[in-house]
């Protein structure tokens, strides 16, 4: 068996994928790994939005919380940390730095004294309006130079990875053994 095709990638799948990434220390080097390089683009477009989000008073660690509260209806600190992927600690510290600059307000639910609610207040809900100007334009800066098709081709390829992975996830939660 042909460990390689003629491109040097290696074979294909029975399902005519191509099982891009093989033993060779090569093959994840920094240029060739997907993985690193989605990371990169991620911490750029968070650096640049933190450039225009820092004279708002806010960075990538609250300007975020503000959107899902705003865009995304999450209005408990438990929803917001799960949101963030990040643990209840941070989610309360973060939290008290929103609070103290004016941005949101805890509110206890009646019904039950124990559910904090995150409300935005209307200094909150204005800075976040102005925030998503502020992603469009980095978007826009990293798809300098795209076509229209480009940027088609790049959402669907990323949708697709993301669905790959959820399947993957999916499936390893639905065995028993969770290998």
């Amino acid at each position: 068996m042909q460990d390689t095709r003629p491109d040097g990638l290696p074979p294909a799948t029975q399902d005519g994928s191509c099982q891009y990434y093989g033993s060779i220390p090569g093959d994840l080097s920094p240029e060739r790994n997907v993985g690193l390089l989605i990371k990169h683009v991620h911490i750029l477009l968070h650096r640049v939005i933190d450039l225009h989000a820092c004279p708002m008073g806010l960075t990538a660690n609250q300007w975020r919380p503000l959107l899902l509260i705003l865009h995304r209806g999450i209005d408990t600190p438990a929803e917001l940390a799960r949101a963030l992927d990040v643990d209840t600690g941070a989610t309360t510290r973060m939290l008290d730095r929103l609070e103290s600059k004016g941005f949101v307000r805890r509110e206890r639910v009646p019904e039950d004294r124990r559910v904090v609610k995150i409300v935005l207040t209307d200094e909150g809900r204005a800075v976040a309006d102005r925030i998503l100007p502020t992603i469009a334009q980095t978007l826009n800066i990293h798809l300098s130079g795209f076509s229209e098709d480009e940027i088609r081709m790049l959402i669907a390829l990323l949708k697709r990875m993301i669905a790959n992975g959820e399947q993957y996830l999916q499936q390893a939660a639905d065995r028993p053994d969770n290998s």
